[in-house]
């Protein structure tokens, strides 16, 4: 095919860019051959002109068709290199936020740097046993792949987790093990798996750390082998651990941190168990605080330590084994704090107390003073002595730091070897996968020994991974016959020699360090001499001579000789070992560093252990003494490990997951182009597809080939052999035989061919297209001519219609017009006359108005004036007198003072005599006098004022104490004291003021009286206000009142939702109990059979094997009396279990304690939640069942006697029983023998206690009316006080605010009292009322009882009872109503306690009425006997009640004709003969095929009622207990027949039925006949068998789902999603490596009819069997929902499957599922609803996915989907031609943003195990019993019908 073929215009090509590493863009021209350069235009319309290369001539890469992009695996697509393959994984993680695919055998995994709901146990499920291609690329596949591939080829496996730094290379490996560990389970009850898991968060915290690249780097290489026994379930686990970063302890760069274990210490520092290592802030220690950033967002270190004790604890690992490794950790931190000072140049010191050294001897058990000197001495040995040689400060320091990375290097390995010691196992190992979590190719700014032994060690990965991939290859080509051409791959042996051949980079390095002054310049002057000229890999860097140069299969590195002699040396001071060794204190840290000789080998081999050799952690351990131990290097011993390592890998299949590192700023799916292709490079995904695209990378089987490209064949190229069509059809359309190969199964193709392929396909289909087109334009375009022309007629006629009547309208309007015009021109004319001479006389009436006021005006100002003036002039004659009379009074005064003047000086003579002055003081005493009766009669005044003044406080006072409680008190005596105290003051000052009055009597005087006045007006005013106050009061207890009743009626209708939500919320709760109860059974089911298989397995060497179920299910199915068998059958499981582990027997056994207690209990709240459902009106029962709690016990010790009484009756009853078998003689029978005696006592006696009882009965039923009554009374006071509380409280709170003004005046006190008065009368008229009400009610009530008293005498004694019952349930029904329509809130409490009277009534009367129907019956019996018995006696005999002269008569009974009662009896040693033919041995195929439905359990039934007739409850017991053991056996042998579980499930119920049906209980024998109801059980009451066998039919049931699915689970994915239903909707599209399960039928493939044929088989075998209707009905709706959920699941997990036509396709195999339940009857059973979120899931892949309308329409019809759900299937939306479009990510967002407020779970897939909780609906058979015939067929023939 020629470039011109391909390079033509709108051809699209990639082309490099700086920015984007690869640019798209469109071929603007064609490309002839000879061009020098291509026109191209980019995708933002940019023209660019790309010149080619003038030596190669190369033109650009092609781009893949749009329908290609965005494959799980690249080699599927037709263009195989590095632009395309960049592309395809850039739109799977940003558009699709995928972040795995597929890439041959390679997975490349994309770290999101966020939480992805993907990995949870749905997930796990989803992908356990699928095939690799059939679901989306994931890291589960590839570890159920390997899993598959370890358990199909019994080869050990190996997965291969490679990348970057920050890559997630360890969450990858963490979830690999965790698949393993969910799938397959542990093999011992040890929880292997557990501890498997819970050494990642161990060596998490001791080896991990924040990087600049990672939050959680890992700094050390693990493989983890996790081993599987034969049965391939986990057994155990090693790990091997390689080069641990010990330089990261005592040194971290910026924004770096140390091990995350020393920040979880110092976070948790404060920690009671932690004082003790006196640790502090992170920031306060030199090894924790140098990376300048000790805390990583969103990680809380202290809750960090705790998740790494717990997995301590978990692994065995104690808490005094735990605080010594703290105490270590501890300790590191402290001896990193020690400071070294100078001594002098060539020796150091430190101080003396130094506080940190000292903690650190403290915490490791040493002297301060030996480890003070050795960390600045060091200890010289030659042949003859031993020096001792100061350090400087710098080397002494390099000696600490030394030490620590050692003593942390030592305390690694010891957590390695132990949580190795707890994760093996005694039990045999079969195989293993290993998980291989090691460090990716790594180059740096400054690269040291660190990065060389990455390096090399991937380089050796890399290698392998080639060879592994061209092996493939070869495989392939070899399988399908085609010819093998040779395929150069880059093989990295080279650069491997450098380093690691003899004389290479390590060979080199080892010399080095051997010699007594080597050094790293020499060193590297070594690698100069040695490779520079002799190896092409290595180079030198122009600008340095410490530094050197490999070409990797990557990249090329710079190394920096700096460090390399010392970090390969790995040397540590041995003097202060053993300084650390001679700790007497710390046993831990003596452990650590004992001789690796005498050490325990943490994966050596204990003795006894079989299975595999395990390779050691460490690789190589020295062997002698300790001076030798550190002689060997860390280079050497990384080379032997990395050895070792690869060893292990090739004998195992590997399987490969590429980590990739999106961008360096750890920000959510973002991708960095640049960063990405380094990495693909590095990681050998570009060379896979280098080596794939170097032989045929497409591949195709025949059958895909043919239905993809089947339209570009003609219908005579088409032959019955689609093989040889498919090689005649690629003849014609690629002319170059080299392009493609054929094979045995497939078609191979080189790259491009398929996408050439899909160019023709397109092109003939938008020929076709364009065709069809043309056609339906045309007819379009006709029918449209055509239908404007009938409505162009169509519209001429009705115009020229129109026209017609409107011309006729107008004539008509015109005539009317003018007939109008006249009247309206008339009307108008006389209006406006009528107008004119109103107006008329309007002006004249106004006009003479106006003369008429202006004549009234005149004369009234002649009268103003005349008044005016005669005021004025008597004014003027009033003044002129007052100035007259002034003048005179002025002269009088003047003259009468004269004379005053002339009188006071006669007085001033006069009054210096004693005799005047005793006259004067005598007048004096007696106005004094008079004053002080004056002062006396004020102060009477003042004080009955005060006393009303104070009686008044004093009562507002009291009642404001009642009111307001004691608070309320305080402020009034706190208010009354500061009143009192204001009125003494004022009395005071009164008192001043009087004595200031005997001065000045007549001021005296006029100032009471105007006190007096002034306080009248005042009392007036308030009066005043208080009247208005009063009426302000009355609005506001209107408001309250009717504030009161809103809240009442607000508050009845909140109950009413309150208790509508309760009621469904306790619907809710009774389904997840009993949900929760069924999983409960079969866990227990499933322990059960676990332990049986143990034991039988364990038995097989030679142990005694007996009924395993035997003495489980007889302990638990068994009565009180059965203790000694069941400790009999727990001796006989001791026996059998005594070979087996004592350990794992206790745990089971306690596990199935518990199993059975929880059941046991769960059964118990299943039972309280039913209650508490049909209770849920009556939730404050408690509360007044204290208020009659000695009517309830009244009735308790009725109930008691009664019982007792009962109990009499029966042992009555037994003692006849006795008597009558006891007298064996043949005149026991007689009438006058005793024991007709005591029958006929008996008989008397139990009638004289029936009458009794029925009379107390009646004196209880009286009791309980009186009581009620009195109880009714309570309530409705109490209630009327309650509300009179409220009423106070709400004006309590209205006058809140008027408190701090209550005691200024009388205004508030008389308000309240009035209020006071007001609550009071209210009360009492409201209790007057109920009173009366009350005893008119006691009236009626009592006359009604008297005539209920006068018509039940009249009655007989047996309808007395029923007559009065039914009364009483009549009056309190219509009780209840009238409490619903006076008070709902109390109705409800009112109606419980009612309806549980009346149930204790009803109980009791049945009771009794089942006393007198047994009593009755069991007398008939006896009478029956005693007649037998009395026929054969002579005619001699004679009785007491007869003469000795008349003749005998013997009573003899008649005997009715023999019919049979419906029961069948067996002998005791026939019961094991019965239960094994009839359950054990009965065939549902071909014997009970043709039974009556349902037999097998009534005829065990009629067995059970055999023995209830002879009342034997050992027969009963034991028969019930064969049978459900029976039972369980047959299903544990046959339970994967669904026949066979349907059959035993249907006869289950009909037995639980049956007993139901004739129990006796009147809830279940309403729906008998009278003939049924005779058969009842009259002796035992077997409720706790049901509740037993209703346990084991939901047992069954579950089998029976259980055997369903398992039949079902292959053919749902097949037949719902991949056959195509409707052929030639949707086309297949080239798949990869990873070949998907293919949608074309083949034979033995599953379509939709054959889920159709297995679902009509259930349901015929079911319906054949006679299952209860309800019970099919759960059945199939179980079913539909799991073909629901598992198609939904496999949607949402494989893109292929999401397109436009395969949503077609599910809605079709929907339709055809809906017409089958339609076929049935089985539409409202709820199957359909199940399929909902399938139906919308399909819907979704069909609608528009463009606008907003359309994003609104998807969440209103998605309402069964959830949000993840609907993101989902949008990102995995995939064209399948090129004419339809990928959804747009603004459109995703734009869903998300809708939904975001949804309340729903953040579960991706539907939950398969799930099963609905399953009800057992009664069901009673119309079948009598005495007419059922045993068939002989079923061998019964030792079975008697009676």
């Amino acid at each position: 095919m020629a470039a011109s073929e391909l390079y033509t215009k709108c051809a699209r090509v990639w082309i490099p860019d700086v920015e984007d590493v690869w640019k798209s863009a469109e071929l603007s021209k064609d490309y002839k051959n000879g061009d020098a350069s291509l026109q191209l235009m980019l995708e933002d319309g940019t023209n660019l002109e790309h010149k080619l290369d003038p030596k190669t001539k190369n033109l650009p890469y092609l781009r893949n068709p749009d329908i290609l992009v965005g494959e799980n695996d690249l080699t599927a697509l037709s263009y195989l290199h590095e632009p395309a393959v960049l592309h395809n994984l850039k739109v799977r993680f940003i558009d699709s936020k995928l972040i795995y695919t597929y890439c041959g055998i390679v997975l490349v995994a994309i770290n999101p740097y966020e939480t992805l709901p993907i990995y949870g146990t749905d997930i796990i499920n989803a992908y356990s046993g699928q095939n690799m291609g059939d679901m989306d690329p994931h890291i589960f596949a590839v570890a159920e792949e390997a899993y598959k591939q370890m358990a199909r080829d019994e080869r050990n496996q190996s997965i291969i987790v490679s990348g970057e730094s920050g890559a997630g290379k360890t969450v990858s490996a963490k979830y690999a093990m965790r698949y393993f560990a969910t799938v397959s389970g542990s093999a011992s009850e040890a929880n292997v798996e557990e501890k498997v898991l819970a050494s990642n968060p161990i060596m998490e915290a001791i080896g991990n750390a924040k990087t600049t690249r990672n939050d959680n780097s890992s700094r050390f290489g693990k493989y983890i082998e996790i081993g599987f026994d034969n049965r391939y379930r986990i057994i155990g686990a090693n790990m091997r651990t390689y080069l641990l970063e010990k330089s990261r302890v005592v040194f971290q760069a910026d924004e770096e941190r140390n091990y995350h274990i020393f920040y979880q210490l110092c976070a948790s520092s404060h920690l009671p168990e932690f004082k003790n290592l006196k640790l502090s802030n992170a920031n306060d220690f030199l090894y924790t605080r140098q990376g300048c950033s000790p805390v990583i967002d969103g990680v809380d270190d202290s809750k960090e330590l705790g998740t790494t004790r717990h997995a301590f604890s978990l692994l065995g690992i104690n808490e005094s084994y735990q605080m010594g490794l703290f105490q270590v950790l501890a300790a590191i931190l402290h001896l990193g704090n020690v400071q070294i000072k100078d001594k002098d140049s060539d020796s150091s010191i430190i101080p003396t107390n130094n506080h940190h050294l000292t903690k650190f001897c403290e915490l490791v058990g040493v002297t301060y003073e030996d480890m003070a000197q050795w960390l600045c001495h060091r200890k010289l040995k030659t042949a003859s002595e031993t020096y001792i040689k100061t350090l400087p400060r710098l080397q002494a320091t390099n000696a600490r730091d030394a030490l620590s990375k050692h003593i942390y290097a030592k305390l690694f390995n010891w957590i390695v070897e132990h949580v190795n010691k707890a994760l093996i196992t005694n039990i045999k190992q079969h195989s293993f996968i290993g998980v291989l979590d090691i460090y990716g190719f790594e180059t740096f700014e400054i690269n040291s020994f660190e990065q060389f032994c990455i390096n090399y060690a991937n380089e050796k990965l890399q290698q392998q991974f080639n060879m592994h991939v061209f092996k493939l290859e070869q495989e392939e080509y070899m399988k399908e016959q085609i010819p093998w051409t040779l395929i150069d791959f880059y093989d990295n042996q080279p650069c491997i020699n450098l380093i690691e051949a003899k004389m290479g980079v390590l060979d080199l390095l080892d010399e080095e360090c051997r010699m007594p002054k080597g050094s790293d310049d020499s060193w590297a002057q070594k690698l100069y001499n040695t490779h520079l000229k002799t190896c092409s890999l290595f180079e030198k860097p122009r600008m340095s001579n410490r530094a050197f140069i490999i070409q990797h299969f990557a990249d090329k590195v710079e190394y920096q000789c700096d460090g390399f002699l010392e970090k390969n040396k790995d040397t540590v001071n041995e003097e202060q070992i053993k300084v650390l060794k001679a700790s007497k204190k710390f046993d831990l840290l003596v452990e650590l560093f004992q001789d690796e000789g005498k050490a325990t080998t943490p994966t050596g081999q204990p003795p006894g252990m079989g299975g595999r050799t395990r390779l050691s952690v460490k690789p190589d351990k020295s062997r002698d003494t300790s001076s030798k131990e550190h002689k060997k290097t860390v280079g050497c011993q990384f080379r032997n490990s990395l050895q070792m390592l690869m060893e292990t890998l090739n004998a195992t299949t590997p399987h490969y997951v590429r980590c990739i590192k999106p961008n360096d700023f750890k920000q959510a799916f973002s991708f960095d182009p640049k960063r990405a292709v380094q990495q693909l490079r590095a990681c050998g995904v570009l060379e896979t597809i280098r080596i794939s695209a170097a032989g045929f990378p497409s591949r195709w089987t025949y059958q895909e080939f043919f239905s993809r490209y089947r339209v570009l064949m003609k219908q005579k190229d088409v032959l019955s052999d689609k093989k040889l069509t498919c090689r005649n059809v690629l003849e014609k359309l690629v002319e170059d035989q080299d392009k493609y190969q054929f094979g045995k199964t497939k078609i191979f193709f080189r790259a491009g061919q398929v996408a050439y392929l899909e160019k023709l396909r397109a092109d003939k289909l938008r020929a076709a297209c364009i065709r069809i087109q043309k056609t339906i334009r045309c007819w379009l375009a006709r029918k449209k001519y055509l239908r404007k022309r009938d409505a162009a007629i169509t519209i001429q006629r009705f115009t020229r219609g129109y026209q017609a009547r409107c011309l006729a309208k107008f004539m008509r309007r015109t005539q009317a017009a003018t007939i109008i015009q006249k009247y309206q021109k008339m009307y108008v004319a006389r209006k406006r006359y009528r107008q004119k001479q109103a107006a008329a006389l309007a002006i004249q009436t106004i006009l003479r108005s106006y003369m008429a006021r202006q004549k009234y005006q005149a004369l009234l100002r002649e009268h103003k004036a005349v008044i005016i003036q005669k005021h004025a002039r008597g004014w003027l004659a009033r003044c002129w007198y007052k100035r007259c009379l002034s003048s005179i009074v002025y002269l009088q005064c003047c003259t009468r003072r004269m004379i005053a003047r002339r009188e006071l000086k006669k007085l001033k003579i006069e009054a210096r005599s004693v005799e005047h002055f005793k006259k004067l003081n005598k007048g004096m005493e007696n106005k004094i006098m008079q004053l002080q009766r004056k002062i006396d009669e004020q102060t009477k005044e003042n004080k009955s004022v005060n006393e009303k003044l104070t009686g008044l406080e004093n009562t507002y006072t009291t009642e404001s104490e009642r009111l307001r409680g004691e608070l309320g008190r305080l402020r009034g005596v706190e208010e009354e004291a500061k009143s009192k105290g204001n009125q003494v003051k004022c009395l005071l000052e009164e008192l001043e003021k009087l004595k200031k009055e005997l001065r000045t009597t007549k001021q005296e005087k006029k100032t009471i009286e105007d006190w007096s006045q002034s306080y009248k007006g005042e009392m007036e005013k308030l009066v005043s206000e208080l009247k208005d106050q009063n009426g302000l009061l009355k609005t506001e207890k209107d408001d309250l009142n009717r504030l009161i009743q809103e809240q009442n009626q607000q508050m009845t209708e909140k109950m009413a939702r309150a208790i509508a939500a309760e009621t469904q919320q306790l619907e809710t709760d009774l389904n997840e109990e009993r949900s929760r109860y069924q999983n409960l059974l079969t866990e227990h089911l499933r322990l059960e059979e676990k332990f049986d298989d143990l034991k039988e397995h364990i038995s097989k060497p030679g142990h005694r094997r007996t009924d395993s179920t035997h003495s489980s299910n007889e302990s638990e199915y068994t009565f009180n009396s059965e203790f000694a068998e069941s400790e009999d059958a727990s001796h006989a499981a001791e026996d059998l279990t005594r070979g087996m582990d004592t350990s794992l027997t206790l745990k089971l056994q306690k596990r199935l304690k518990e199993l059975e207690q929880e059941k046991q209990s769960l059964r118990n709240e299943l039972e309280n939640k039913e209650e508490q459902f049909q209770r849920a009106r009556a939730r404050d029962e408690s509360e007044f069942k204290k208020a009659r709690g000695a009517e309830l016990e009244y009735e308790s010790l009725k109930r008691q006697e009664l019982e007792s009484e009962n109990k009499k009756l029966k042992h009555n009853l037994a003692d006849m029983r006795k008597s009558l078998l006891g007298s064996a003689a043949s005149s026991a029978g007689a009438p006058g023998s005793p024991a007709y005696k005591v029958l006929l006592d008996q008989l008397n006696s139990s009638c004289e206690e029936l009458e009794v009882r029925k009379e107390e009965v009646l004196i209880l039923r009286s009791q309980l009316v009186s009581q009620k009554e009195a109880m009714q009374h309570k309530d409705e006071k109490e209630t009327m006080t309650e509300v009179a509380v409220h009423v106070e409280d709400v004006s309590k709170l209205k006058d809140a605010d008027e408190l701090k003004q209550a005691y200024i005046g009388l205004k508030d006190t008389n308000r309240l009292l009035e209020h006071q008065l007001q609550t009071q009368r209210r009360s009492y008229d409201s209790e007057v009322e109920s009173l009366r009400g009350e005893l008119q009610n006691v009236k009626e009530e009592n006359n009604r009882q008297q005539q209920l008293l006068a018509q039940n005498l009249q009655l007989p004694p047996e309808a007395r009872i029923e007559a009065s019952l039914q009364h009483e349930i009549t009056r309190l029904t219509n009780e209840n109503l009238e409490l619903v329509a006076d008070d709902p809130a109390a109705s409800r409490e009112a109606r419980v306690i009612i309806l549980r009277r009346m149930v204790d009534l009803m109980e009791q009367l049945e009771k009794q009425d089942r006393t007198i129907r047994k009593l009755k019956k069991q007398l008939k019996v006896y009478s029956k006997r005693i007649g037998e018995m009395g026929a054969g006696q002579a005619e001699g005999q004679t009785s007491p009640g007869q003469m000795v002269d008349e003749p005998i008569r013997p009573v003899n009974i008649p005997r009715r004709e023999k019919d049979f009662q419906g029961m069948l009896e067996y002998k005791k040693e026939d019961e094991m003969k019965l239960v094994k033919n009839l359950i054990l041995e009965l065939k549902p195929r071909g014997v009970a095929v043709n039974l009556i439905p349902g037999l097998p359990a009534y005829i065990l039934f009629m067995c059970v009622r055999h023995a209830d007739y002879l009342n034997d409850d050992q027969k009963v017991r034991t028969l019930l207990t064969s049978t459900i053991n029976s039972i369980k056996k047959i299903l544990k042998k046959r339970g994967d027949d669904f026949e066979t579980v349907s059959f035993w499930l249907a006869n289950t119920c009909r037995f639980l039925h049956c007993l139901k049906q004739y129990s006796g209980d009147d809830v279940f024998m309403k729906h008998n006949t009278s003939r049924q109801n005779e058969h009842c059980l009259s002796n035992f009451d077997l409720t706790e068998y049901r509740s037993v066998i209703s346990d084991l039919a939901i047992q069954i049931y579950q089998q029976l789902i259980k055997c369903m699915e398992n039949t079902l689970q292959p053919m749902i994915v097949s037949g719902m999603l991949e056959h195509e239903t409707i052929q030639g909707v949707s086309g297949v599209k080239p798949t990869g490596l990873r070949k998907r399960t293919s949608s074309i039928a083949d034979e033995g493939t599953y379509t939709l009819d054959s889920i159709l044929r297995q679902l009509n088989a259930f349901h015929s075998t079911m319906c054949q069997h006679g299952t209860d209707p309800e019970l099919i009905k759960q059945v199939v709706k179980q079913q539909f929902y799991v073909i629901g959920a598992v198609t939904l699941n496999n949607l949402l997990l494989r893109k292929d499957m999401c397109s436009w036509s395969k949503g077609m396709q599910i809605r079709y195999n929907v339709s055809q599922l809906e017409e089958w339940l339609r076929d049935k009857n089985l539409m409202n059973c709820g199957a359909k609803e199940t399929l909902e979120p399938l139906i919308q899931a399909a819907q979704l892949l069909q609608v528009k996915k463009k606008t907003d309308e359309d994003a609104k329409a998807i969440c209103s019809m998605c309402l069964a989907l959830t949000t993840a759900q609907i993101v989902k299937v949008l990102n995995l939306y995939t064209p399948v031609n090129e004419f339809e479009e990928r959804v747009s990510v603004s459109f995703i967002r734009n869903i998300q943003t809708r939904l975001r407020d949804r309340c729903e779970s953040p579960q991706l897939l539907m939950d398969t195990k799930m099963i609905y909780p399953i009800t057992f609906p009664f069901n009673p058979s119309s079948l009598a019993l005495e007419s059922i015939q045993i068939p002989s067929s079923l061998n019964l023939s030792f079975l008697t019908r009676v």
